[in-house]
């Protein structure tokens, strides 16, 4: 009876010994994290497939004995030396496939936002270091999955990029070598370090460690002064964090290692001269004379002026941008057609003049009550337009209609879409007073938009409107090589697995799964085998 399950034993406990071997390579493989029950399948399947294989020979001994005697051994022999040989073979070419694979590797991302890959800034901050970029990731072995899957994108792109391993309970003495307090390691770091210097990194995505590269690559602090004293949208103090504030472009604008400030013009008299940017972000009191002094000056001495202004505010800058070569546009953009649900003057706009600024960008801006920008066709040549709306819009003039009864509608006098809404230009502006014989100025750079609330905390995150803001800036500086699509801050939506949650499911899919099929595949075989007539 014993003799009768013999070869059924044998197949089960080839099968159970096969997987215990592949379980182990597979723990040897993956590195020091070893799980305890990773281990107990492992040895329980090498006790299991041994024990069965041990009984299946000792129980069939003798015939075992007898048939190696026959000419059916020699044959058996010789058709199993043949496959354990192609076996072999095929074991050996996977591994050659498998060294190949950690020498000459690639990677793709098939998801609709690239939620896995590094975005262009990321990009071209690795392309661009000059040295090494050691980044040490401070983590137990459990906590480290989620910063080696992050930091193999990094190290993927540029050799340059060198990851190190810290963990913390057993090696107190590189912690200290770093100056890393035990007490600032509640969820690990990353310890970036650019030669000399170095910043540590507690948030754990791109933008967090992209912005890190950016401080310890850049080293020059370009200044960008808010205006303020008209009612501006506030980059510090009250209202800063409201919706209308601009305390995220301000803080966009940092993490570029730009430094922010604020300036009020009417006590300053003129523009400082470590201004590499002035903004004047939807002011809606008129400036003195002083002010419009200090901002002409500033222009005419080469400066970099950032201009958004909103419909219907009671500003007076329109005339110094009407001689400069823009006009501003007394109209409310609407769109039915590419315009917000319900919200037809809050557009959507996708049509992108040739320009540095928006050369890279790929998706939507939107904007709320915009207002229309002319190009004056002397200023032809010096200004090009930046965002444009759908041919379906038009400049609605009508603004009592629109503020009293909230209703719209195209109009002769209004201008026909599409609607420019932003436009920049580099202009040589002459002083009154300037000196024949005097050095020609610097020409401005000026970027004016129809709105300003395309920066504020609302909508500076939405779609690509970071990335306009502050291509928009990085152009008006002269760092064209920083204008680029930055890190996504939303989050792709995944299965969020812990370490052994990963490990579990990898061991079900890749052995668990297969074991068993196994398993009721040689128990099909031996049924079939032992039925009449075979």
């Amino acid at each position: 009876m014993m003799k009768a399950w013999s070869s059924l034993l044998m197949a089960l406990g080839g099968v159970a010994f096969l997987f215990a071997v592949l379980s182990f390579l597979m723990q040897l493989l993956s590195g020091p994290v070893l799980l305890w029950n990773e281990l107990v399948w492992s040895i329980g399947n090498l006790v299991i497939g041994l024990g069965l294989m041990g009984t299946a020979l000792f129980s069939n001994l003798e015939a075992f004995r007898e048939r190696m005697q026959t000419g059916e051994a020699r044959r058996a022999g010789k058709y199993g030396t043949s496959a354990v040989l192609t076996a072999t073979f095929g074991i050996v070419l996977l591994g050659l496939l498998a060294f190949m694979s950690t020498r000459y590797h690639t990677r793709w991302d098939w998801t609709t936002a690239e939620a896995h890959s590094l975005s262009s800034q990321t990009h071209g901050l690795l392309e661009g270091l000059e040295g090494d970029l050691v980044v040490v990731g401070v983590y137990s072995p459990m906590a480290a999955v989620p910063a080696k899957e992050l930091l193999e994108r990094y190290s993927f792109i540029s050799e340059k990029v060198k990851v190190e391993w810290l963990d913390p309970e057993r090696q107190p003495g590189r912690l200290r070598e770093l100056e890393i307090e035990p007490e600032r390691l509640r969820e690990g770091l990353l310890h970036v370090t650019i030669g000399e210097e170095s910043v540590e990194v507690r948030e754990l995505t791109e933008e967090a460690l992209t912005n890190a590269i950016v401080k310890l690559t850049r080293r020059e602090q370009k200044k960008v002064y808010f205006v303020i004293g008209h009612n501006e949208r506030p980059t510090v103090g009250d209202g800063a964090e409201e919706a209308t504030g601009f305390a995220f472009a301000a803080e966009a604008l940092t993490n570029e290692n730009y430094q922010v400030e604020t300036i009020l013009l009417a006590t300053t008299g003129e523009v400082p001269a470590d201004a590499d940017v002035v903004v004047v972000a939807g002011p809606t009191r008129p400036l003195l004379d002083p002010e419009h002094a200090a901002l002409r000056a500033y222009a005419e001495r080469g400066g970099a002026l950032l201009m958004m202004l909103d419909p219907r505010a009671n500003t007076d800058v329109a005339p110094m941008l009407a001689e400069w070569g823009v006009k501003v546009g007394e109209d409310v953009v609407v769109d039915l057609v590419g315009g917000m649900v319900g919200t037809p003057t809050t557009p959507f706009a996708k049509d992108y003049g040739p320009h540095p600024i928006t050369d890279e960008l790929r998706g939507y801006t939107v904007y709320e009550f915009a207002r229309s920008l002319t190009i004056a066709a002397e200023a032809a040549g010096a200004f090009q337009s930046l965002v444009r709306t759908g041919e379906d819009s038009w400049g609605e003039v009508d603004l009592a209609r629109l503020e009293k009864a909230g209703e719209v509608g195209f109009d002769p006098e209004d201008m026909r879409g599409p609607i420019t809404m932003a436009v920049a230009g580099t202009v040589s502006l002459t002083a009154a007073d300037a000196s024949e014989e005097g050095a020609p100025a610097e020409p401005a750079r000026i970027v004016v938009v129809g709105d300003a609330d395309f920066a504020s905390n609302q909508l500076i995150g939405a779609y690509v409107n970071r990335d306009f803001f502050l291509n928009t800036v990085n152009w008006l500086l002269g760092d064209v090589e920083s204008i680029s699509i930055r890190p996504k801050t939303g989050v792709a939506s995944r299965l969020q697995l812990t370490t052994e949650d990963f490990l579990g499911l990898r061991y079900a899919s890749l052995f668990v799964l297969p074991e068993t099929v196994a398993v009721l595949g040689v128990i099909a075989w031996w049924r079939r085998r032992r039925a009449p007539g075979r």
